[in-house]
């Protein structure tokens, strides 16, 4: 499904770009944290609240909506003056807050989409949001630091990713598979394909592979209902007894994971640095950006291996994740680490793991929930991804500061050069 790939990777290519160029947004002086809050609060409150009704609108129109406001988004922040030259944070916020929403909005849509093209759909959006971080971060670093184009040009560049968009869902994209839902009234069973033999007889494909007795959901039904059953009526009481069966399976490890990942990329990137002359870089503002090309390659990596690769344990890799960020933050203090080329390996470590509970989950809700529960699922637990990126900024506004200071004081400071 290569059209689910070309939408994983326009979805989310536009966050990356901003997470790239927030040390240029914002400058060294101002926490990188709160261009993640700005990123990712809209984000994330849209993903607690649209799948309740999402499925109301027609998916042409979220897409129109998705295109408009994320080309908007970087445009306004490209437009509005640099803070050297006297331009307003605030001015830059309002945009990023445009293209915070799209990304939201539309990763819990085409999460849910997924559910009506099979499981291999989930490994081309998989690979897509994978893809976006590389492209993203890559675009940024080659256009800035190679190139040397100014930050307003281009993130003006980037303004016109969002058609790609337009022309994957509107002309390559197939859409029988998506009519089988009739009407709005709520989540249904949607059929499974079928074919047809050559005597004309049909059969149906085989769903999802059902769970060993012990691994069972309470909102798998292989009985009558009781009180730990979900009902099959889609009401907001069943959907809210289904969101909280989803949270300690699914949710929490996502949000386990970014919380770790992102406190990394916002708050204790900033301050890994090293004296240029030990490093590949002839200026400190390029660790920052490539600092998130290394993580990029790792989430493309691992997002794209649920085609050859499955881990089942989501904890395991969620709390890996929490102890690169201790070790990372412990260097940030004591300078115990004696390369960069080390730094780089371990941040592109934190890629692997960060994309890895990030598709695991989604195959295993795609396994494990009953099918007329999956788009639903898909879409909600999506929520686990800014909930951790919203604490991951909240804890980076108050840390990336106080690793600074330390440093500073104990003659590494490094950390207050800006020199783009």
């Amino acid at each position: 499904m290569h059209v689910l790939i070309n939408l994983g990777v326009i979805n989310n290519v536009i966050y990356v770009v901003i997470l790239s160029a927030a040390l240029d947004l914002v400058g060294p002086d101002i926490p990188k944290g709160l261009v993640l809050l700005a990123d990712d609060v809209p984000s994330f409150m849209a993903k607690l609240v649209v799948p309740y009704f999402i499925h109301n609108v027609p998916y042409w129109t979220r897409v129109l909506a998705f295109c408009v406001l994320s080309s908007g988004g970087i445009i306004t922040v490209a437009l509005t003056p640099s803070i050297s030259s006297g331009g307003s944070v605030a001015g830059k916020l309002v945009g990023i807050v445009f293209g915070s929403l799209s990304c939201g909005v539309g990763e819990a849509t085409f999460l849910a989409m997924t559910h009506f093209y099979g499981q291999s759909s989930l490994a081309a959006w998989g690979s897509g949001t994978g893809g976006a971080g590389l492209v993203g971060a890559g675009l940024y670093f080659l256009f800035t630091s190679v190139v040397g184009l100014t930050v307003k040009t281009s993130l003006l560049e980037s303004s016109f990713l969002p058609i790609i968009m337009l022309i994957s869902f509107f002309i390559i994209l197939p859409h029988e598979p998506m009519h089988s839902k009739t009407g709005n009234s709520g989540y249904r069973n949607v059929p499974q394909d079928e074919r047809s033999d050559d005597e004309g007889t049909t059969h149906a494909n085989v769903a999802a592979p059902s769970l060993d007795s012990s691994l069972q959901l309470p909102f798998e039904d292989d009985g009558p209902p009781s009180h730990s059953k979900i009902a099959h009526s889609s009401t907001l009481s069943r959907d809210m007894a289904l969101a909280r069966d989803l949270f300690l399976p699914y949710v929490l490890p996502l949000i386990l994971v970014y919380v770790g990942e992102y406190t990394i990329n916002q708050a204790v990137a900033p301050t890994l640095l090293f004296p240029l002359d030990q490093t590949p870089f002839t200026h400190y503002r390029s660790f920052y950006p490539f600092y998130n090309l290394l993580y990029q390659i790792g989430v493309l990596v691992a997002r794209t291996s649920i085609a050859f690769v499955r881990i089942r344990s989501l904890y395991a890799p969620s709390m890996l994740q929490l102890c690169n960020l201790l070790l990372l933050i412990s260097h940030a203090l004591y300078n115990w680490i004696p390369s960069v080329w080390i730094v780089f390996a371990m941040i592109l470590w934190e890629g692997l793991l960060g994309g890895t509970v990030y598709v695991n989950t989604f195959a295993t809700i795609l396994e494990e929930v009953k099918e007329e529960d999956r788009e639903f699922s898909l879409g909600l637990s999506s929520v686990g991804t800014s909930a951790g990126i919203c604490i991951a900024a909240s804890l980076g506004i108050l840390i990336e500061p106080r690793l600074c200071e330390w440093q500073v004081e104990r003659g590494r400071g490094w950390c207050r050069i800006y020199d783009g």
